[in-house]
């Protein structure tokens, strides 16, 4: 080497930078790429990510490679960059050309094809696997045995190493993924599938039609009744049950009910209306809204009645319900066209049916009121005030200020809403 010409010295040590320049982007481009867009297209059958696949599988040995080759080029590098500098300075060559080099090596071999390979990581991963993989099967005895002194001494300080492929992605975190899609998925879209996930975070008692509002028949009331309530239902099913809802004995659909009311009115019995109905289907209130969606297409049903563990019904929830979860209001009630529960004032406030869900008035609001104790606006008054007011009262809740506006002797009926965050803004 001491006999070689400058020129060739000089060649040489710009093959070797370039060569560390080319480990130092394989290094970086193979660990930070997407590791899902790089399943996706080794499914498609790309055969640079094929090849990234492969050489992923066991990624300490990929490391221990691109390292081997790393420091072999930097030790040469160091080495010739020293003989120059020793022909060009003499004895302080030797100081002269570290630092040269180290600045050289920095600049051209470490910060900038690192940082082109961090924002391209894809194409130098797929060029840098044509030659990472056969100098994998070239370097394969040296490779294995590094990596298996450096798992040993890691076992000495109790780091067991897994080998993984694919990490899995955590439900938050994949939430994070879709939030921040941006434009790559359309905002309803996203929507959806932010919905999707949170189905398993809340459970049927937080969607169900309260029984209060329940619309049913009645098999104790006469025949005509029933008859007249059938024919004007807003509603396709309807629980038939004896005296109270609790006692519930099948379902009825208006489809069917289509055939016992062909005939004369008379004729009409309860026993029919009984016979042309279907077994009711009880789920347990606290069950998660992903579950019931898996029960419901099990059980091939549409309407579930909702009881305690105390065995008493609760409310009903229909699929109907359960889908607007994931897409939103895609249906037109009738009654609720007829019973706006959120009206808004002119002073920015909101006057709100007291058995409207809190969660719907955080939705349609975008407010965020508790949602870890009661399920309505009436029951998180009551909690606050531990008993029914006598006369309309006014109190803070958090960011919100509530003012009764309406009592009854069983509950607080109107509550007017103002969020004190908007207030003080303004």
């Amino acid at each position: 080497m001491n006999d070689a010409p400058l020129e060739i010295l000089f060649a040489a040590l710009v093959g070797l930078l370039a060569l560390s320049a080319f480990f130092s982007s394989s290094e970086t481009g193979m660990m930070s790429i997407n590791r899902y867009r790089l399943r996706h297209l080794t499914k498609k059958g790309h055969r640079g990510a094929r090849r990234v696949t492969d050489l992923l599988q066991r990624p300490d040995r990929l490391l221990g490679l691109i390292l081997i080759g790393n420091n072999l080029v930097n030790i040469f590098a160091t080495a010739i960059a020293t003989v120059i500098a020793m022909r060009l300075y003499g004895d302080a060559g030797v100081a002269i050309g570290g630092l040269l080099l180290t600045l050289v090596v920095l600049i051209f071999a470490e910060v900038t094809p690192k940082t082109v390979a961090s924002l391209y990581p894809e194409r130098i991963s797929f060029f840098a696997s044509w030659f990472l993989k056969p100098l994998a099967v070239l370097l394969h005895p040296v490779v294995v045995m590094i990596n298996t002194i450096s798992n040993g001494i890691s076992r000495l300080f109790g780091i067991k190493k897994t080998h993984t492929s694919m990490e899995h992605l955590h439900p938050d975190e994949l939430r994070t993924v879709v939030d921040e899609a941006g434009d790559l998925i359309p905002d309803q879209h996203q929507g959806m599938l932010l919905n999707i996930l949170d189905l398993e975070k809340s459970t049927v008692e937080d969607i169900m039609i309260p029984r209060n509002e329940v619309e049913g028949l009645d098999l104790e009331r006469p025949v005509a009744d029933l008859l007249q309530q059938i024919r004007t239902s807003d509603y396709t099913r309807l629980p038939l049950f004896e005296g109270d809802i609790n006692n519930v004995v099948g379902v009825l659909h208006l489809r069917d009910a289509a055939r016992f009311m062909l005939g004369d009115d008379k004729d009409i019995t309860i026993e029919a209306i009984r016979q042309f109905s279907s077994e009711p289907y009880f789920v347990p209130e606290s069950t998660p809204l992903n579950t019931q969606l898996l029960n419901f297409q099990q059980q091939k049903s549409r309407m579930a009645l909702v009881v305690d563990e105390y065995g008493e019904v609760q409310g009903i929830v229909t699929l109907e319900d359960l889908l607007e979860e994931i897409v939103g209001d895609f249906t037109t009630n009738v009654a609720e066209e007829a019973d706006q529960d959120i009206i808004p004032a002119d002073d920015g406030s909101y006057l709100i049916d007291g058995g409207t869900f809190i969660r719907d008035i955080n939705r349609n609001l975008d407010w965020d009121l508790p949602l870890d104790g009661p399920k309505t606006l009436n029951g998180l008054a009551m909690e606050y005030l531990e008993s029914i007011p006598d006369g309309n009262i006014c109190f803070d809740l958090g960011d919100y200020r509530l003012e009764t506006t309406q009592i009854t002797e069983k509950m607080i009926a109107w509550v007017k809403v103002h969020q004190l965050q908007n207030e003080e803004e303004e």
